[in-house]
């Protein structure tokens, strides 16, 4: 069952969240792709601001977030080394945008890339970058991403295109 909720507003990850934000990751990926509770508690305690959450009367539905490189591609060793994100990187990377099922199709991911994307470009940034499945190509190329290819990326044993969006 779909919900309509059109009251969504975006705000930034508070300390305290990554469980919430870690059972939402899970209904959105595999397992084999899906963060850990761990891995998101370390990613939202090094990079808070880089968190964007879409919340519903008082309930997180969705997030994105990613760390900052300065490789204009998206290594898979950043989403298990927390060390690499570097917060004057030249890149803002998206490790996951995710939307509760139920809350899909109601243009909730948009507002999420979007506060990410105005995010990078107010800090200067010289583009996002991400990796995704063939079937979301069209959809990231809605925000002006370019597919470059397969990524070199293994993560989730499954098959990845890097995507760039330039400044």
């Amino acid at each position: 069952m779909q919900e309509s909720k059109s009251n969504i507003s975006i705000r930034n990850a508070q300390p305290g969240e990554g469980e919430t934000l870690a059972s939402i990751e899970a209904a959105c990926f595999p397992a084999a792709e899906a963060a850990s509770v761990e891995a998101i508690k370390e990613r939202l305690a090094a990079f808070p601001e880089k968190f964007f959450v879409a919340e519903t009367e008082g309930k997180a539905v969705g997030f994105v977030n990613g760390g900052v490189t300065d490789e204009p591609y998206l290594p898979d060793e950043m989403y298990h080394n927390i060390g690499l994100h570097n917060p004057n990187g030249s890149y803002q990377t998206v490790f996951g945008l995710n939307v509760l099922p139920r809350y899909r199709r109601q243009g909730i991911a948009e507002k999420l890339m979007n506060a990410l994307i105005q995010s990078a470009k107010q800090e200067g940034k010289k583009g996002v970058i991400l990796t995704c499945k063939d079937h979301m190509i069209h959809y990231y190329e809605k925000f002006g991403f370019v597919c470059h290819g397969r990524a070199d990326s293994c993560h989730g044993n499954a098959v990845w295109n890097d995507m760039r969006l330039i400044f």
